[in-house]
């Protein structure tokens, strides 16, 4: 006999639904389990030079994170899970343990936490997953004076790289400003980054517009998925907004009174985005209910072709019935006297063609039948 197959061990719920500690943990808790280490990345310029590498180890970004270094160094680590990396993270940034907890234990609400000697927002950045459908990831976006860290949730792609050719070019005198405004550009990238999701969508919407009253095959699953992405996206930007205003509100003396101006145009992006996200959704639902009515209709049109079908075999039905009860015309004259016509087999075709020839004309009059436009008499 086989061995017994063992029953695979439940992960317990915190770490299949979230990754947040079992309650009753201690504040700074981190549930990191990866081995692999994530990648890393420094950005570091001034009005004048910009430098850009990928470091294997933090101790090379530390060089710029010296007080003497006129310059803003933004270090980007891309994945999530390999603790001592983390660690030593939160100890060359000084990070407080709750804002170092809310960065690796994902996912969280989209923030904003303002700290002694830093400031961290969490917010959900979306992508085309590759497949048609939307996927979100969080991105913690921490800073101080003249240093910018994000982490990424994934290492694969961002929304990021028009903030990073601005930096090398120069544009829109991004090497000018300090930390601050490096973080508002990169809040602001996330955000810019739902319009070209949204414009797809729209199209989506407007593809499914034009199909849905035309089509013969199922669209359920098609509008299900659309409005599964909305969810999604709204799910992402809904507290995004608040925190976005939150920052906006905030008086804490990183973030200068020049970046707030620049905050009230993400904060409108976002509005915006909320705005369009919620007509997709209202519009996504009346494309269902107009799906399930044509559906409805449809079959309406089925039953009611099948229905004259039935209708116009009846009276064959009724005359084949009469003519096979057989009675002997020897018995009585009342008997089946077609029995003895010459033309008696022909007269019941007859009857039976005239019988049909009737009913298609008479429906096709009352407009039941190929001619929906009459009116009916």
């Amino acid at each position: 006999m086989p061995p017994p197959v063992k029953k695979k061990k439940k992960r317990p719920w915190h770490q299949r639904f979230t990754r947040e500690p079992p309650p009753a943990s201690p504040p700074g808790t981190l549930l990191l389990e990866s081995t692999t280490k994530p990648r890393m990345f420094v950005i570091d310029y001034s009005p004048e030079v910009v430098v850009e590498k990928e470091i294997h180890d933090l101790d090379e970004a530390i060089e710029f994170l010296t007080d003497d270094r006129p310059s803003i160094t933004w270090v980007d680590i891309r994945g999530i899970g390999h603790r001592e990396t983390f660690e030593r993270i939160g100890r060359i940034f000084k990070i407080h343990a709750l804002a170092l907890e809310d960065i690796v234990n994902v996912p969280q609400r989209p923030k904003a936490d303002a700290y002694p000697d830093h400031h961290l927002v969490i917010a959900r950045m979306a992508q085309s997953n590759g497949n048609g459908g939307i996927c979100t990831e969080q991105i913690a976006i921490l800073f101080g004076p003249g240093f910018v860290l994000t982490v990424q949730e994934e290492s694969d792609r961002d929304v990021m790289e028009g903030v990073r050719e601005r930096i090398r070019r120069g544009g829109g005198s991004i090497r000018t400003r300090g930390s601050d405004y490096l973080a508002y550009a990169v809040l602001d990238a996330v955000v810019d980054g739902f319009f070209p999701l949204l414009e797809r969508l729209g199209e989506r919407l407007e593809d499914l517009e034009l199909e849905v009253p035309r089509s013969r095959r199922p669209m359920s699953r098609q509008i299900h998925d659309l409005k599964r992405d909305l969810l999604t996206l709204r799910r992402a930007i809904w507290p995004q907004r608040d925190l976005v205003n939150n920052l906006l509100r905030d008086e804490s003396p990183l973030i200068t009174k020049e970046t707030r101006i620049f905050l009230r145009d993400t904060y409108d992006h976002s509005v915006q985005v909320m705005d369009m996200v919620e007509t997709f959704r209202e519009l996504s639902s009346g494309l269902m209910d107009l799906y399930l009515s044509t559906v409805s209709n449809r079959m309406n049109e089925i039953m009611k072709v099948l229905t004259i079908i039935s209708t116009i075999f009846l009276p064959i039905t009724a005359i084949a019935g009469i003519y096979g009860m057989n009675f002997r015309h020897e018995s009585s004259p009342f008997n089946m006297p077609e029995l003895d016509w010459y033309y008696g087999y022909p007269y019941s075709l007859m009857l039976m063609l005239g019988s049909v020839v009737g009913l298609l004309i008479y429906y096709r009059r009352k407009g039941w039948l190929g001619r929906d436009d009459l009116d009916e008499e």
